[in-house]
């Protein structure tokens, strides 16, 4: 799956901050494909309101 960052974690709780970092992002506009597991759909669900995810194209 492919996740990009939307929106500003300024302003929001520590873990939103970590959890960004986790996936690779931290930056506005920043894209990174990752595995699809349950780990990271969690880290997903917790950061929803500031990331996109989309499907990959093959």
């Amino acid at each position: 799956m492919i996740v990009t960052q939307t929106g500003s974690p300024i302003g929001r709780e520590q873990y939103q901050h970590a959890t960004l970092k986790g996936l690779g992002l931290g930056k506005m506009n920043r894209t990174r494909e990752l595995e699809d597991t349950p780990a990271v759909r969690g880290m997903i669900r917790t950061v929803q309101h500031l990331i996109r995810v989309e499907s990959p194209t093959e």
